[in-house]
């Protein structure tokens, strides 16, 4: 089964991003801020990563470059959700190593596609 990781400090959004893809047959991994999703990920190596930007203890752009530095957690994709809308933090990101980025607020549909097309093209690379 592939086994998720989802960083984001919001509940209600924890929650709805672990209800749908538990739906769609996903393992959900839940972590609600940066620090404890990079423990999580270094112990349970996750298929594909979704974290929030803007949160406490560690932000999202730390979580990734720990991650980054890191031989077993630095090639696993990476999707950011954010409501940071501009070029500049786009770009800011996807230069960290981002594979993606999920606006906020996103439909469950926006992020199954998002979640498949990341695995898909992980697996084929």
């Amino acid at each position: 089964m592939v086994k998720i990781l989802t960083i984001e400090d919001e509940e209600n959004i924890r929650d709805t991003i672990i209800e749908t893809l538990v739906i769609e047959g996903f393992e959900v991994i839940a972590a609600e801020n940066g620090k404890i999703g990079v423990k999580l990920a270094q112990e349970l190596s996750p298929d594909l990563i979704l974290c929030d930007v803007l949160m406490p203890e560690l932000d999202g752009y730390d979580v990734l470059r720990q991650l980054s530095q890191n031989r077993d957690t630095q090639g696993i994709p990476f999707i950011f959700l954010t409501a940071k809308d501009t070029m500049q933090d786009f770009r800011y990101g996807m230069n960290l190593g981002a594979n993606d980025y999920l606006m906020k607020p996103f439909t469950s549909q926006e992020l199954v596609m998002a979640v498949k097309s990341r695995l898909k093209r992980y697996r084929l690379g």
